[in-house]
């Protein structure tokens, strides 16, 4: 089953990409692909208070880093480097230069560090469970303690080797027509397997108080189209090719080198169809109702019909499809596609989803194209680290529940509700003073600002596991079960109103996000933490940090896509025409510097598909320094090592996306992540602020210098 990211625009540090069903159990070795800012870090040896295991098991410590004195490391400068040249190199480079990326990561950086010290901690909780013969059968704890076991239970794993994976492939095999490989389709929805389209229920992004179900484009094994059709993929394809034939060789499937070249001939043509990452943002063009009969005559040669009822939802009567000219396309693809070519692709598709979960050959060879030969990493992760990410990713909100009694403190909420308060009050000064919005978009503005609602540390209630089966004896079950457990409980949604209280990331997520049809801001307890956010730091540095990403999440309701949602989250033109032309004209702009952006060479960043999370990133820094200003209350800012207030908050900012990729991985975020790669995090939005200039004396020459009509002035 493909996971569809669906509905309203969230916007995040770093957001997760459509995923497998198996990957919606637990996150993949790195995990690098994220929706909210889950970048920059660190080694290990820069944070003394996080040591090396005694013991050896490559497991840290549990104790939060430290930076410097005051919350910023000074000894982390490249004092050689100009600020105007290369402020990320300025503010980080001799840090940056100590990183070494683990093997078993494609990146490192702040986000990494703090999502290791969130996996060490649910190490430590998970130990102390599996420790205790006195769990209660049924118990959340008792639970997560048997999914950890079942799946460090390697002797039963390899002993069983492919027989889970044989009921799936005989089920495939008696597929014998297209209609009834669209039902099969529909019915993978909470099972392993997957499908040419994908399926979901999210908020209506016109009527936010309603659940409506999304169909999307699907049908791809490589990250998206690019690595299909742009050259600059053609060895990742290549590569993908022998995998596919590698797959379908261990589980007996017949021709497997020809039946992998028509595999990838068959999803080379998909990608075709499928819409572009930067197509995919509009939310203007991605929200098209049908319903399903209009679908059907819309997207002929697939049995719609079939397929929404075998994925439980045979009584809708209205849908949102995503990409609506490339569904018919794809459905002709379908159609057009011969029988054992359909099977091949099933049967390829569901062994592909079902590896990590089996023995070592499969598992190990999934990872050798997903991880090393596609990601660049090096080293498969180790198997406990792996069996905490899969236990966590089943009960995210169980582990959130004792994550947050042990590791968030109340002064911490407190504090970040102040700072939210804080940036509110910035913004809403800076929408009055704006030069280029008139009044009544103005007004609307404000209203939207005033509606924002501020989630901050962990949920109000917690999910309730009690209907989900676990035992310490059946991995594959378990991940099953998991899944019907998740579909089951999206379609018990259909029929009543949306949830305002639930969550979409779990607190020992290093993250946070905001939802345009909810109109929240969301911050987990586990981003709460330094560099992001520390008590004891000087209030410019937090300003800069956590006030930078309150201010990202803020902005993204205003930024190019969030924008067009208003105050109560509905999906509508809200904006006079001449000032969203003028909105329009200044992102452009900010699109026009990004474009000259290149991580690597030959592979620039795509402005067009990073736009709202530049916008974001713009109004995080600007915000974040407009709300210090303000709590100086007309004071003068102390000089800290010869740092100035205005000084430290870009620091501060420059601080949290200190990080490194491997090739490979720059090379996946340019193609399909809406974020710029972290050095353009610090350099592209500090260039457009007056204030940097004036603090780090920036001048005519310097390699990033732009003129005061250059500079991008938007929120």
């Amino acid at each position: 089953m493909k996971r569809l990211l669906i509905g309203a625009a969230v916007g995040a540090l770093m957001l997760p990409a459509t995923a497998t069903f198996a990957q919606q159990m637990h996150t993949f070795d790195d995990g690098h692909q994220h929706e909210c800012m889950d970048e920059a870090c660190t080694v290990f040896s820069l944070f003394p208070s996080v040591g090396q295991d005694p013991a050896g098991s490559g497991w840290k410590g549990t104790d939060a880093p430290r930076y410097g004195t005051w919350g910023f490391d000074l000894a982390a400068r490249d004092l050689s480097v100009a600020p105007g040249d290369d402020f990320f190199r300025y503010a980080n480079g001799l840090a940056f230069d100590q990183i070494e990326i683990p093997g078993d990561r494609t990146s490192y950086g702040s986000f990494a560090l703090l999502r290791e010290l969130s996996d060490n901690r649910l190490k430590v909780m998970i130990d102390t469970l599996v420790a205790d013969p006195s769990l209660a059968a049924g118990t959340d704890e008792r639970k997560i303690a048997d999914l950890y076991r079942s799946y460090m239970d390697t002797d039963r794993i390899e002993a069983l080797d492919a027989q889970p994976l044989q009921p799936y492939l005989a089920a495939i095999r008696a597929v014998d027509s297209h209609d009834a490989m669209a039902v099969y389709m529909g019915g993978t929805q909470g099972r392993f397997g997957s499908s040419f389209f994908g399926i979901g229920i999210g908020d209506d992004a016109k009527d936010p108080d309603r659940y409506i179900t999304y169909a999307s484009q699907s049908g791809l094994g490589l990250p998206n189209r690019s690595y299909y059709l742009d050259e600059r993929y053609a060895d990742k394809k290549e590569l993908y090719l022998a995998y596919v034939e590698r797959m379908l060789t261990m589980i007996g499937w017949e021709n497997p080198a020809e039946t992998a070249q028509q595999i990838v001939d068959l999803e080379s043509q998909i990608a075709e169809a499928h819409w572009t990452p930067e197509q995919n943002r509009n939310r203007d063009e991605t929200y098209n109702p049908f319903t399903p009969a209009e679908l059907a005559s819309a997207a002929p040669g697939f049995d719609w019909a079939g397929y929404l009822n075998a994925a439980g939802l045979g009584g809708i009567e209205r849908l949102v499809v995503r990409q609506d000219t490339a569904l018919p396309k794809i459905a002709q693809i379908f159609a057009d596609a011969p029988m054992p070519v359909l099977q091949a692709w099933q049967a390829f598709h569901t062994v592909d989803d079902m590896a990590p979960y089996l023995s070592q050959r499969f598992s190990d060879a999934q990872w050798e194209f997903r991880g090393r030969d596609l990601s660049g990493q090096p080293e498969q992760r180790a198997r406990d680290k792996r069996a905490v990410s899969f236990s966590e990713g089943v009960m995210g909100e169980a582990f959130g529940r004792i994550y947050v009694a042990e590791y968030f403190p109340a002064e911490s909420k407190a504090m970040m509700e102040e700072l939210v308060a804080n940036l509110r009050v910035a913004l809403a000064g800076r929408i009055r003073q704006l030069d280029w919005m008139g009044e009544e978009t103005k007004e609307q503005a404000l209203y939207k600002l005033d509606n924002f609602t501020v989630k901050i540390g962990y949920p109000n209630k917690w999910r309730d596991y009690s209907a989900m089966e676990v035992r310490a004896d059946d991995l594959v079950g378990n991940v099953e079960r998991a899944g019907a457990f998740r579909w089951q409980y999206q379609l018990g949604r259909m029929d009543g109103p949306v949830d305002r209280d639930e969550w979409g990331m779990t607190p020992q997520t290093v993250n946070a996000y905001y939802n345009s049809t909810k109109n929240e801001i969301v911050f987990p307890a586990a981003i709460l933490q330094p560099p992001f956010f520390d008590p004891h730091a000087d209030p410019a540095v937090n300003y800069g940090a956590i006030g930078g990403v309150i201010g990202h999440e803020i902005g993204h309701g205003f930024d190019d896509q969030g924008r067009k949602s208003d105050g109560d989250g509905v999906l509508r033109d809200w904006w006079t025409a001449a000032d969203a032309e003028r909105f329009e004209a200044r992102a452009e702009m900010l699109g026009e510097q990004y474009g000259t952006y290149e991580p690597l060479p030959g592979y620039p960043v795509r402005p067009a598909l990073t736009m709202g999370e530049n916008i974001g990133d713009l109004a995080g820094i600007t915000l974040g320094l407009a709300a210090y200003q303000l709590s100086l209350d007309g004071e003068e800012a102390p000089i800290l090592d010869g740092t100035t207030g205005t000084q430290r908050v870009f620091l501060g900012w420059a601080q949290v996306w200190n990080s490194k990729y491997r090739d490979e991985a720059l090379k996946n975020q340019v193609a399909t992540d809406p974020h710029s790669p972290a050095q353009f995090r610090v350099i592209g939005p500090v260039r457009n602020l007056d204030a940097w200039y004036e603090a780090f004396n920036v001048q005519p020459g310097d390699k990033y210098y732009l003129t005061p009509e250059e500079r991008v002035r938007l929120w």
